[in-house]
């Protein structure tokens, strides 16, 4: 998946990407890097509003997940269960988020448990990035699910 086709599959399915003109940066199995700029995600101070900033980061780690599993070819639906935002500075530009695997040793346990049971649970972590400083901190717990499976 490139990160052209993986924009074009979020501003589709996912619009309130489009709204806030989300650009697929980088889109491997090691990381995702989404940007988008501060006009559509300003805040009443001139800076990127949190809510904004926290769906940059969501909107990472998920990719990175459909990501990984689309090129292991393995059809789910993928929903985030809980997370967690940590904002370190407030940012006055555009802004990216940078998402990896929590522990990548995780990996292979997390796709024997979803072809056994029809569901599983992965940690995702981003990093909220100010121009390359870090702005910000995500996790979040990501359940993929089998079709069929609730």
């Amino acid at each position: 998946m490139t990160p052209l086709d993986l924009e074009a599959y979020l501003h589709a399915h996912i619009p309130l990407s489009a709204a806030m003109q989300v650009h697929v940066d980088e889109a491997t199995d090691e990381h995702v890097r989404l940007s988008a700029p501060l006009a559509p995600n300003i805040n009443h101070r001139e800076t990127v509003f949190g809510g904004s900033a926290s769906a940059l980061s969501i909107l990472s780690a998920w990719s990175l997940l459909h990501v990984r599993l689309t090129h292991a070819g393995v059809p789910t639906r993928l929903v985030i269960q809980s997370n967690r935002m940590e904002y370190l500075k407030p940012v006055a530009g555009a802004f990216s988020a940078r998402s990896t695997l929590a522990d990548a040793k995780q990996w292979p346990g997390f796709l024997r448990l979803f072809h056994r049971r029809g569901k599983a649970r992965i940690v995702i972590v981003a990093e909220l990035l100010d121009d390359g400083d870090l702005a910000g901190r995500f996790d979040g717990e990501f359940v993929a699910l089998g079709y069929g499976a609730d």
